[in-house]
């Protein structure tokens, strides 16, 4: 899980170099033609299938995934990459309150307080009025909101379809989606790019692959924390390879965001042993 984590840090900085280079749209294209290039060898397998009994939510998962990764580096282009994973901390808070209108889960008053808690962080993170600096800060927010509905899909899709067979349609969608517009945004790479291009594919096929490796093996309620550490990352990864750093608000923010996330995942863990 960490060494996932790490490489989804490493993809956040491919697409952060990238998106400066070439359009947003071909940059996501790229994540997910290389994406399923990378497991190629992998559907070969003759135990592997890609057939779906849930094809209509499958896609719905897909293009949540589609407008995190759109999103995300739309506003990475403008503001540090530790800023975007500290609004976009607040995703695991909204599956927390998305859980009980659509998975039927209940979530008791410390469980809810510690999302208006984490909402606050949000607020500290981005300062609406006057102290909001850029608009590009309101995109993770979009990306914490998309991300929340991926990974409510994700659940409901666990149980029918195998991991692998949800990892193919996690790139098929997208990849249908962003070739459908590439013809409109395209700038030509050079070797270089190519290189990059495929690199971000790749490296997101591995790191999805770990994670569900990770899940295989330890319980959801022991991997969570782990996510948080992608800040321990992105924050050197951003000032060594960008020069951007964030604001002492940001980091007090992303502090109450993470605690909040904590939180959470300290009571429904208490709740699942007590059950």
């Amino acid at each position: 899980m960490l060494v996932a984590v790490v490489l989804f840090v490493v993809m956040d900085a491919l697409g952060k170099y990238l998106s400066l280079r070439y359009p947003v749209i071909q940059v996501v294209w790229a994540r997910y033609a290389f994406h399923l290039l990378a497991m190629a060898p992998i559907l070969l397998h003759p135990r592997v299938t890609v057939l779906t009994n849930r094809l209509g939510l499958q896609l719905l998962r897909s293009m949540c995934l589609l407008g995190t990764t759109f999103l995300f580096y739309s506003a990475v282009q403008h503001i540090p990459l530790a800023t975007a994973n500290a609004i976009a901390f607040v995703g695991p808070l909204l599956v927390t309150a998305l859980s009980v209108p659509l998975l039927g889960e209940r979530v008791g008053p410390r469980r809810w307080a510690a999302v208006f808690v984490g909402f606050i962080g949000v607020m500290v993170i981005i300062r609406p009025g006057a102290g909001m600096r850029d608009w590009a800060m309101l995109l993770p927010v979009g990306v914490a909101v998309c991300f929340a509905f991926y990974q409510i899909t994700t659940r409901l899709l666990s149980r029918t379809d195998a991991a692998l067979t949800t990892l193919f349609w996690t790139g098929a969608g997208g990849l249908l989606v962003s070739t459908a517009a590439l013809p409109f945004n395209w700038t030509t790479p050079d070797l270089f790019g190519w290189v990059l291009l495929a690199s971000i594919g790749v490296v997101g096929c591995v790191s999805h692959l770990l994670m569900i490796k990770a899940y295989q093996a330890a319980p959801a309620a022991v991997l969570a924390p782990f996510i948080y550490t992608q800040l321990v990352w992105a924050i050197p990864m951003g000032y060594v390879l960008f020069g951007d750093f964030p604001d002492s608000w940001t980091l007090v923010g992303a502090a109450i965001v993470v605690g909040s996330g904590l939180y959470v995942w300290y009571r429904e863990s208490a709740r699942r042993r007590k059950d």
